[in-house]
């Protein structure tokens, strides 16, 4: 059988034409596959159930915001009363001015001979205490009146350790050492750092 130079044409151009027709129904086949439907990984119920729960802490949203500025409105009125400072020494000369003012409030007023000041420490997890210690000459009354004037301050700040030493029977007068302690930021406090022991 021979072929003409038309139909080796048509002949070539029928096998481009099925390998062009091959290609795409391969191509078509491929594509269907992977647009397979996927089921859903949750239900529609426990969609609903989730959404259920969403819906119902939103509605608990205002309710904790009320509470949560309740509570910030409690804290800046509890912390008032911190001593305001930038580091420790200035709460302590702030402590101690407080100290001298309570004692020359005093009827008859208070010499406070000497003052000591501690080394700042940790006081909870949030805050720091500064100390000083004050040493005067006073009746006990005095001390008393003292103490209660101290404990009317605005500043958080509280008696930590009285020591009495013998004094003059005549005038009942007696040397006292007071420590007093004054609350501050954390942030006044140095962090302590770890020993190493080798």
């Amino acid at each position: 059988m021979n072929l003409n130079e038309r139909d080796k044409r048509a002949l070539m151009l029928l096998g481009a034409a099925v390998v062009v027709f091959a290609i795409v129904m391969f191509a078509t086949r491929s594509g269907d596959s992977s647009a397979k439907v996927v089921e859903p990984v949750q239900s529609v119920a426990r969609l609903e159930k989730q959404l259920d729960t969403l819906r119902k802490n939103a509605a608990t949203l205002p309710a904790r915001q009320e509470v949560y500025k309740q509570v910030t409105n409690e804290l800046a009125d509890r912390e008032k009363g911190l001593l305001q400072a930038d580091t420790a020494a200035q709460a302590q000369a702030r402590l101690v001015q407080i100290l001298r003012e309570v004692a020359r409030n005093q009827n008859p007023p208070l010499d406070i001979r000497q003052t000591e000041l501690g080394q700042p420490r940790p006081f909870g997890q949030f805050y720091g205490e500064v100390p000083v210690s004050i040493t005067m000459d006073c009746r006990t009354d005095q001390l008393v009146n003292f103490m209660a004037f101290l404990s009317a301050q605005p500043e958080l700040i509280a008696t930590e350790e009285i020591r009495f030493a013998s004094g003059n029977p005549k005038t009942k007068v007696v040397p006292v050492r007071l420590t007093v302690t004054g609350i501050v930021a954390r942030k006044l406090v140095p962090e302590k750092k770890a020993t190493t022991l080798f």
